[in-house]
């Protein structure tokens, strides 16, 4: 099974959503699996065997109980996989971030934006202080 195709299943991502907090007894997940998604047990634990046999989940015995953690190896094989796609949604927040940046820098300094400025009716505009926000001459006009 693709990894896509075993994160598709709300019931397996909740799953993951528990391990990711740490280790778990499996009748624990079987309590809020069946709590949250009205699951018996034979299904909450058939779920448990696919995130294991698809390299999601490690189980290891605990007397009777069986404890399941995460297994990292196929986490991080998915984020190898979204990379690209992370590194150009972060170079676009990054563009973004630099335009913020830029406008709060201009306000901070005095620029300000064409427009009636107070009473005078006169333009908005500091020619000591730097460029107008909106149309970025010294001086508006």
């Amino acid at each position: 099974m693709h990894a896509f195709d075993v994160l598709g299943d709300p019931v397996r991502r909740r799953i993951l959503e528990l391990l990711a907090d740490g280790e778990r007894a499996s009748g624990e997940i079987v309590r809020v699996i069946a709590d949250e998604f009205g699951l018996t047990q034979p299904a909450v634990s058939y779920q448990l065997r696919i995130l294991r046999v698809n390299g999601f989940a490690m189980v290891r015995p605990e007397a009777q109980r069986r404890i399941y953690a995460l297994d990292p190896g196929s986490i991080a094989e998915i984020e190898a996989w979204l990379a690209p796609f992370r590194r150009n949604r972060e170079h676009a927040l990054g563009a973004l971030e630099s335009e913020v940046a830029r406008a709060n820098a201009r306000s901070q300094s005095g620029r300000t934006e064409c427009g009636i400025e107070g009473s005078t009716g006169g333009p908005s505009y500091r020619a000591t202080e730097g460029d107008c926000v909106r149309c970025g001459r010294s001086r508006c006009i």
